[in-house]
């Protein structure tokens, strides 16, 4: 197996910590060990430096003592890892995909409600799903005569920003918010009929969605979900490697880790279910999870590296949350699971490795692995 370039995608301020080794919560010598595992010069890349008309990338590549940056051809296969909200950067990559390109996780983000509208058309993964709707006064009043508790999400967010609770007490409705001044939450009362104006004027200019709450497993009164990451490897084939369960802080009904909560590894659930509901529980959480990764790829551009987050009852049902598309693999390591965490670096190379070595690398790599 010879040297060849693969590319990694990041965002400007993450890429400018690279000659000191300041990347934050990616591992740049996790990429590293990874890449050159499989046969890779791993070279770091920003958008802006990728030249369509000459085929060249100026990228920071390691000469073995420290980064440099210098220009190389660009590499056939790349793992973005940046984020974009601009469409002339969507534009850009859609440029480099239709010239024989081969880039996956091309789109990272996709809004909760797209990826809700698209798990709905499945019968099997629709009976996982808490009852949602696009978030307007309207539809909260319904599903406030319908639920007693519920949350209100922004179709597109990260760590837990903007999220909102809403529900049913003895003594009528209140909505748990964010403060604004100082770290915390606020709980005010609401009539279902009468909406305080900042949160109907929130629901006209922001899409929400509203979604019921499902009654999630505790441990030590602190609701928890899990942490999925199921990515494609060796062959293209999608496994998932690895679980790790996240426990909100005090107080909280938030389990994000931007948002205090704590990544503990899956023993913790014997300490939260009967014992003898959690390996049944553990399996039907990788199914599901397997499940969801293998229909959302059938129709979005060659999905590679997704974070799942999977809530589960006190019986162990398992009900999808929500989906990362460019997961946060830094919980694995906070969780003590040091090998788990190299390995969700190790995965995407593998599957570097496999769409370089096909034939036809690019769009007729898309087609044939998003149609299986």
């Amino acid at each position: 197996m010879g040297q060849d370039h693969v590319g990694i995608l990041l965002n400007s301020s993450m890429y400018r910590g690279i000659p000191q080794r300041k990347t934050g919560q990616e591992s740049i010598a996790n990429y590293e060990e990874a890449a050159r595992a499989n046969g890779f010069i791993p070279c770091f890349l920003r958008l802006g430096d990728i030249h369509v008309e000459n085929n060249s990338s100026i990228a920071y590549v390691q000469n073995g003592q420290e980064y440099v940056r210098m220009t190389i051809p660009t590499p056939r296969v790349i793992h973005n890892r940046a984020l974009y909200r601009d469409a002339s950067a969507h534009r850009k990559i859609r440029s480099l995909v239709s010239q024989g390109m081969c880039i996956f996780n091309i789109n990272n983000r996709y809004g909760k409600n797209v990826i809700h509208r698209l798990l709905q058309e499945d019968p099997y993964l629709r009976e996982y799903l808490p009852a949602t709707a696009e978030a307007s006064s309207a539809s909260l009043r319904k599903m406030m005569s319908e639920y007693d508790d519920l949350i209100l999400k922004p179709a597109r967010g990260s760590v837990g920003d903007g999220i909102m609770r809403v529900q049913r007490d003895h003594s009528g409705w209140t909505i748990t918010y964010p403060s604004k001044s100082r770290k915390g939450w606020v709980t005010d009362r609401i009539s279902r009929d009468s909406f305080p104006a900042w949160l109907q004027r929130l629901l006209m200019r922001t899409s929400y969605l509203v979604q019921e709450r499902i009654p999630l497993a505790e441990y030590d009164s602190r609701p928890l979900d899990l942490r999925v990451t199921v990515q494609r490897g060796t062959f293209g084939a999608w496994s998932v490697t690895g679980i790790f369960v996240k426990i909100a802080p005090q107080n909280s009904f938030l389990s994000n880790i931007g948002k205090g909560g704590r990544p503990f590894p899956v023993q913790l659930l014997n300490e939260c279910l009967p014992a003898r509901l959690v390996p049944n529980a553990l399996y039907h959480v990788e199914m599901l999870a397997l499940s969801i990764a293998r229909h959302l790829s059938a129709r979005l551009p060659l999905l590679a590296d997704l974070g799942i987050d999977i809530g589960l009852t006190e019986t162990g049902q398992p009900y999808f949350i929500e989906c990362n598309g460019r997961d946060q693999r830094y919980g694995f390591r906070k969780a003590g699971l040091a090998e788990i965490w190299k390995e969700t670096y190790r995965r995407p190379m593998d599957f570097a490795r496999y769409l370089y070595d096909q034939e036809q690398p690019g769009p007729m790599i898309e087609w044939s692995l998003t149609k299986r």
